[in-house]
């Protein structure tokens, strides 16, 4: 299955992309709120030789129908575990989640420990209050609805260039594939109920962070947080935090690089994933963080702007 295809999961249809040899350890990928498995499209074939990859639109994004429940992370988590089921994928997996898909790969390590090999959270939520303003504003009500109820093609163009520190990546083919999303007659409630679920006017609720986050240093994995310097969504001082928060993980950090590093530096992005996943396989699956990033904060910053 080398493009995006349809499954049923518990009756609802979820869309999949899977690439490289079944036999291979198993990679998931989890994109960010209002987004989609064409996120990782660039990454596919840069970690798909030696690993299984696994992508999928979240219940009620992209083209994935939504969960009978009101959006959370937990129904998203949930979501997540019954496609794996559906495909067959019993094995431990190193899941990398991006922006929202960082929360709910978390809540994922939550729910089901023995699942979850590593982690690989890429400008992910959890971590800090602050986030961007459109998104911010989503959270009230009023105008919440108005925001949503037709998407322009002015709106598509502001979201995409939003994630990139470079605005020439917000192509005119990324642009409409948003609005083909965004004009489905689901992806704007569901979007309504995950923002509104996790965060106000003021930024993200405190408490779903400060539990998440507490739950999975609980149950440490190996773990890899990377972010951009130049996040206009999630802020890069959201990694002193999350340096803070998980002790024993890896960070990275990339200079000129906005919210969607595995976009903005493919390659650079997948040197980084790679070495990681070299080093985190030699553990084991799953198992503890490593031992020797229990005490110690090791942060790389990488210029990727000068070799894009």
């Amino acid at each position: 299955m080398s493009t995006p295809a349809f499954i049923s999961v518990n009756g609802r249809r979820t869309r999949v992309r899977i690439e490289g040899d079944p036999a291979d350890p198993p990679v998931l990928l989890l994109h960010g709120i209002g987004r989609s498995l064409e996120d990782w499209a660039a990454q596919y074939p840069r970690l798909g030789q030696g690993h299984r990859l696994i992508a999928l639109d979240l219940p009620g994004f992209g083209f994935s129908a939504r969960s009978p429940e009101p959006t959370t992370l937990e129904v998203l988590a949930r979501g997540v575990i019954e496609t794996l089921d559906a495909l067959g994928e019993q094995r431990p997996l190193h899941v990398l989640g991006n922006s929202l898909g960082g929360a709910v790969a978390q809540q994922l390590l939550v729910l089901d420990p023995e699942r979850v090999a590593g982690l690989v959270l890429v400008n992910s939520a959890g971590f800090g209050s602050e986030v961007a303003l459109p998104l911010r504003l989503l959270a009230v009500p009023v105008l919440g609805r108005l925001a949503t109820r037709r998407t322009t093609r002015a709106g598509a163009r502001m979201a995409e260039r939003l994630s990139f520190a470079d605005p020439s990546l917000a192509t005119r083919v990324r642009i409409d594939h948003a609005l083909a999303i965004a004009r489905q007659p689901g992806p704007s409630a569901v979007l309504l109920e995950a923002v509104r679920e996790l965060a106000t006017l003021r930024g993200t609720k405190p408490r779903w962070r400060a539990e998440l986050t507490a739950a999975v240093a609980k149950a440490p994995r190996p773990t890899l947080i990377i972010w951009g310097d130049c996040d206009r969504v999630l802020p890069a001082r959201h990694l002193d935090s999350a340096r803070r928060l998980l002790p024993h993980a890896e960070t990275h950090l990339f200079t000129g690089i906005g919210h969607m590093p595995q976009i903005e530096c493919p390659d650079e992005f997948a040197a980084r994933v790679l070495a990681f996943l070299t080093d985190a396989q030699g553990t084991g699956q799953p198992g503890p963080a490593r031992p020797s990033l229990a005490s110690t904060h090791r942060t790389v910053t990488h210029d990727a702007a000068t070799s894009r």
